[in-house]
């Protein structure tokens, strides 16, 4: 019986084979490639929206308290001594440039900071244009009850640096302590207020009877040699009341391991804590009524820079920020910009149609 033969597969077929072998291969790493870049722009957009929106609505919600609480018109601080500041920790950092109270040491409830928004006047390069602006806004702090407590003096011929502090009995339950959890902190500002006027002083030292507002704070606001509105002018007034008030900054920090900007956050004279990563631009504009012509001056960028425009009348805040990917891929990061407008309702109102 002979011997069938079995016809293999020729040089050619194999090679034709593994050609086509390799296209189909090839294909599908290219759409699982595409596919998985889709993916990846997807997780970048969500986790830069995410990111966006948290430093949107934290801003959103400081900037719509501004003023709130304080006098009408602001709080006058100590004249004819050195300016105050804003934006400044107990180390003695300031961490925005032009950090002095605008004019003649005034507390305003919302206070712009023209191109002053990058700490250190750091260069972020991936930032559209050169303008990066910061913004301080003060507003009473309720959460604490301080107002609770009856504030004098220690003392006929008061210095302004401490005030004895003790419950008021008209409330009850007593207030908590100051030294509890959420009472006063060293760097806190405390607006002080009696028949005399208003004063704001920087703690630099409590107990649950006393707080000291000592000279040479970080801040420079307790200036007891200063010839008015400083604590000490309100020796005449008698017993006071007394606020924790916030001022709050918001402005960019460039790390120095190489990552991007990042949102700041920082209150009167305490550590700054950071609200978002990779936001890259951050840009304020008011609109305000003028006093000189009675009429509205829109998004105007530095408004403390024009004849007739007071901060005491900004009727909105209109904020622009911008952010880039958390996930870098070269250059597939993704860029993205939010920009919304908050009404000052708690600023003075003033009526152009009279």
């Amino acid at each position: 019986m002979g011997t069938k033969r079995k016809r293999g597969f020729s040089l050619l077929e194999l090679m034709i084979a593994m050609v086509l072998g390799v296209i189909v291969i090839g294909s599908a790493v290219q759409l699982f490639k595409k596919a998985m870049d889709s993916t990846r722009l997807v997780v970048q957009r969500a986790e830069l929206q995410q990111n966006m929106r948290a430093a949107v609505e934290i801003m959103t919600k400081d900037v719509s308290l501004a003023g709130s609480g304080i006098p009408s018109g602001g709080i006058q601080l100590p004249t004819g001594g050195l300016p105050s500041k804003y934006g400044c920790d107990q180390a003695g950092t300031c961490h925005v440039l032009n950090n002095n109270y605008p004019t003649g040491n005034y507390m305003y409830g919302v206070i712009p900071g023209f191109n002053s928004g990058v700490e250190g006047g750091a260069v972020v390069p991936s930032a559209p244009g050169a303008v990066n602006d910061s913004i301080t806004v003060v507003y009473a702090d309720y959460n604490f009850p301080l107002n609770e407590y009856n504030v004098t003096f220690p003392g006929p011929n008061p210095s302004g640096q401490s005030v004895n502090i003790t419950p008021n009995a008209a409330f009850i339950p007593a207030p908590p302590l100051v030294t509890a959890a959420g009472g006063l902190q060293v760097g806190d500002l405390v607006w002080l207020s009696n028949t005399a006027g208003n004063a704001v002083g920087e703690v630099t030292g409590f107990t649950n009877a006393t707080i000291a507002f000592a000279d040479n704070d970080p801040l420079q606001i307790n200036q007891s040699g200063a010839a008015a509105n400083n604590i000490k002018a309100l020796a005449a007034g008698g017993t006071m009341i007394a606020y924790r008030i916030f001022a709050v900054t918001y402005y960019l920090t460039v790390p120095n391991n190489g990552q991007l900007p990042r949102l700041m956050r920082q209150v009167n004279g305490l550590t700054p804590v950071p609200v978002a990563d990779n936001i890259i631009n951050l840009q304020f504009a008011y609109d305000l009524y003028n006093s000189n012509n009675n009429a509205l001056d829109a998004n105007q960028a530095n408004p403390l820079g024009i004849a007739g425009d007071n901060l005491n009348n900004v009727q909105k805040i209109n904020m622009s920020v911008m952010g880039q990917s958390l996930i870098n891929n070269g250059k597939n990061a993704q860029s993205m910009a939010l920009a919304t407008s908050v009404s000052a309702q708690n600023m003075a109102f003033r009526n152009r149609y009279q």
